[in-house]
């Protein structure tokens, strides 16, 4: 470590030799914060230090976000052998998977961090820590063969609009992942619909055409035309059963189908003390409310499905654990995470379920929660002093 700590030690004074070069202080920077405790402290009043920094906040996140990557890319590759009916082992299946998803992950971060630098070394600040989650949380939330280039001009759009000209990280009012995703969906909306996921794209570079399969949530919408995929709702069970839903074993955006693997992270989140659980538990039962509400008004296969299987599929437990949870965007006041959470929970199902021209409402609703989440927290505020003032009047 000693030789490591030389090594920038002697970066930084080559660095401060000339005005030239002191703006290049971010670059080096950036990659010693992430090896060492920042050296930079405070001068002026009192203040409570500790060990964790923004920097490893967000470290515990993308290690949070490990499983769901992980499993994202066995299932890729388990769906695309599924779909040929090929006889393959494990590490045929990962490697499958791996080629897919590993390039969305280094397109995600190379193009993020580029504008990163950019803005850092243009102001004149530090690179700032926020796109280390965002990073990986693009990618996770993307169809498995979304061309690479559309993920780096979304991302590209998502640091530059959703955060940079807010001010960066910490000033943003929607969450950055989801502003990339929200892009490509009215950019290219046959790509982000959420109704078909092509399983086998990647394989046009081998010479193999292409073919596609419905989701479960494209099946699910389908009860909502004409022509549905499948006949009722018995048929939906038994093609994705609510142990494979909640394993993961179904066709979905990379990192969103495995309940179990957001459980995993969520798990960590909370032990760390970095989500809230009020929002977690408030934005399932928001969703919860919905689906059965209208699980009780029935009529089709979509209305039908049993209120928890339908929070099993899609991408509503990766954002109930990663998006709606996000620090900066969601509420800040306790009463408020609870509404906050709610908010997001209910609307997410009524999109869903009451547009099927959208199966998957969860983004758009967790957006929606985003711009309301200050004035959920006035609201809270202005509640509480009410409260204090009459308190005070009648003492």
């Amino acid at each position: 470590m000693k030789f490591l700590r030389k090594i920038f030690d002697n970066a930084h004074a080559k660095l401060n030799k000339s005005e030239k070069t002191k703006k290049f202080f971010p670059l080096v920077d950036a990659i010693e914060t992430l090896m060492f405790t920042p050296n930079h402290v405070t001068k002026n009043g009192t203040h409570v230090r500790d060990s964790i920094d923004l920097k490893r906040t967000m470290m515990i996140v993308i290690i949070a976000l490990i499983p769901c990557l992980l499993f994202g890319i066995y299932n890729t590759g388990y769906q695309h052998f599924l779909l040929t009916g090929e006889a393959v082992s494990f590490w045929e299946i990962v490697g499958k998977g791996a080629l897919v998803v590993l390039p969305l992950v280094v397109v995600s971060y190379g193009a993020g961090l580029f504008v990163e630098f950019i803005f850092a070394i243009k102001n004149g600040h530090s690179v700032q820590e926020g796109f280390l989650v965002s990073g990986m949380l693009i990618p996770l939330i993307m169809p498995a063969d979304v061309p690479l280039w559309m993920v780096a001009v979304a991302t590209i759009f998502a640091v530059v609009i959703g955060k940079e000209v807010f001010g960066g990280t910490g000033m943003n009012i929607l969450n950055v992942a989801l502003t990339a995703r929200a892009f490509l969906f009215f950019a290219y909306p046959t790509k982000m619909s959420g109704n078909e996921v092509w399983i086998t794209g990647f394989d046009k570079m081998e010479g193999v055409d292409a073919s596609s399969g419905a989701t479960a949530l494209g099946d699910l919408a389908s009860f909502m035309q004409e022509t549905p995929a499948l006949e009722n709702v018995a048929q939906f069970q038994q093609k994705y059963s609510m142990m494979d839903s909640f394993l993961g074993f179904i066709p979905g955006s990379v990192g969103e189908t495995s309940v179990l693997m957001c459980l995993i992270g969520a798990g960590l989140l909370l032990w760390t003390g970095i989500a809230s659980w009020r929002i977690m538990i408030s934005f399932f039962f928001g969703g919860f409310v919905m689906a059965s509400v209208l699980n009780l008004v029935g009529g089709n296969g979509y209305f039908e499905l049993p209120a928890l299987h339908q929070l099993m599929v899609g991408g509503f437990m990766f954002g109930l654990v990663f998006m709606a949870t996000d620090p900066v965007t969601a509420s800040q006041t306790n009463s408020g995470k609870l509404i906050y959470g709610f908010l997001a929970g209910f609307l997410g199902i009524l999109i869903r379920m009451v547009n099927p021209a959208y199966p998957e409402g969860i983004m758009l609703a967790i957006l929606i929660a985003n711009v309301f989440a200050p004035l959920i927290d006035h609201m809270v505020i202005r509640a509480n002093v009410n409260r204090r003032n009459k308190r005070l009047k009648t003492a």
